[in-house]
């Protein structure tokens, strides 16, 4: 009989030869020393100190939410009649700030994180082609309104923790944003789109504890929604005055939290 050839039986059966390979580089393993060391628990970012501190980067994409005055409604009412619609888009940004922790309990915290954002409200004025204000055909042409502001905010949150497993934890994390514009009121009025200096806002989230050798990171998206009119009336591109009886805010903002 003709012996095989050794590089063919080797092509043959190159894959159970593999196997049988890694199998005897896992077998001389403890099950026990294989779980420890899938399993190391991180003490970093340790969650039984009283108070621990941490900064954190974000970038948000955020709007205003309009609400149309009774004139705007009103087909009667002439001054407003070349205005199709007002619509707010949403807007990049960027903000950085410091993250305090205080712990309550295990899986109960209160945060403060003070930071300074940069946002960019943009809102499209719609208007009639033609001066009767009739679409019958004519069209509609778009005009961009662009109000910068810069913001200085102060959140205060509750942040409830799920039991730790290994080395993640998911959180929920709400709560309330004082913010502060950091330009006057006289310079914001030369704004398209005229905002008050000074709102408040009710903030609401969640995200994941990530702990490694040496820091804890914690991704979270977070909504928020102000709270207060921020209006100003008798100011704004003169198309749009007496069109808006309401503005807020309105963001949501990824958090990337080392700590």
């Amino acid at each position: 009989m003709q012996n095989p050839h050794l590089r063919h039986q080797f092509h043959l059966y190159r894959y159970q030869i593999v196997v049988v390979f890694l199998i005897s580089l896992l077998g001389p393993m403890h099950p026990s020393q294989a779980q420890d060391r899938n399993m190391i628990f991180n003490a970093s970012g340790s969650d039984d100190q009283a108070i621990s501190y941490g900064f954190f980067l974000a970038a948000h994409n955020s709007s205003l939410r309009i609400r149309y005055s009774d004139n705007f409604m009103d087909p009667t009412v002439t001054g407003l009649h070349n205005v199709r619609a007002i619509m707010p888009v949403f807007s990049p940004g960027f903000a950085l700030g410091f993250l305090v922790t205080g712990r309550i309990h295990d899986q109960v915290n209160v945060l403060f994180t003070p930071k300074v954002g940069f946002y960019e409200y943009r809102t499209e004025l719609q208007l009639f082609s033609d001066n009767t204000g009739s679409p019958d055909g004519t069209g509609f042409s778009t005009v961009p309104l662009l109000t910068e502001e810069t913001l200085v905010e102060f959140p205060l949150l509750l942040k409830y923790k799920s039991e730790r497993f290994n080395n993640t934890r998911m959180f929920f994390v709400g709560g309330l944003n004082g913010q502060i514009r950091t330009k006057n009121q006289e310079e914001a009025n030369e704004d398209p789109v005229v905002l008050k200096g000074r709102d408040l806002a009710v903030e609401m989230g969640l995200g994941f504890d990530l702990y490694f050798q040496y820091f804890k990171f914690s991704p979270e998206i977070r909504f928020s929604h102000g709270l207060m009119n921020l209006y100003q009336p008798g100011h704004s591109d003169d198309r749009i005055l007496g069109a808006i009886q309401d503005i807020r805010r309105k963001s949501i903002t990824l958090y990337l939290n080392f700590q």
